[in-house]
């Protein structure tokens, strides 16, 4: 059976933002707000590097959170369906953003999942539930 999930966003952007500085240099301020209904504004800007606000989400950082995410949720699903407990799953990614001439950009993601604490007696099924998942 199939399930269709709908999410919807809205982005807010606007050159108010800027500064005399920024208007005199044509480099637009890179800070934007994402709405989700129901939580709290994200307040997201470009990646240091692309001259944004360190202090904030860029999309980059967005990207690689949401794949983690979805990477562990899927782990718990296909643990849940084999009835194993996980007690606790830690992930630390990397990606790679790596940008030439015809402007493209992310190149890798990489994540370090150790083998999640799991509740179980046949810790030998848990590296086939993690190749399952992908």
């Amino acid at each position: 059976m199939n399930f269709k999930h709908h999410f919807t966003a809205t982005l807010h952007w606007t050159s108010q933002q800027e500064s005399p500085e920024r208007q005199s240099t044509r480099i637009s301020a890179k800070n934007h707000h994402i709405k989700i209904d129901g939580k709290a504004i994200l307040e997201v800007s470009a990646a240091k590097a692309f001259k944004g606000d360190p202090t904030l989400y860029n999309p980059e950082d967005l990207l690689l959170s949401s794949l983690m995410s979805c990477h562990m949720m899927s782990y718990l699903y296909v643990c849940s369906q084999h009835h194993i407990t996980v007690i606790s799953y830690t992930d630390s990614a990397h990606a790679l953003l790596e940008t030439s001439g015809d402007g493209s950009g992310l190149s890798s993601i990489m994540p370090h999942v150790p083998l999640p604490l799991l509740a179980v007696n046949d810790t030998a099924s848990c590296p086939s539930l993690r190749s399952a998942h992908h």
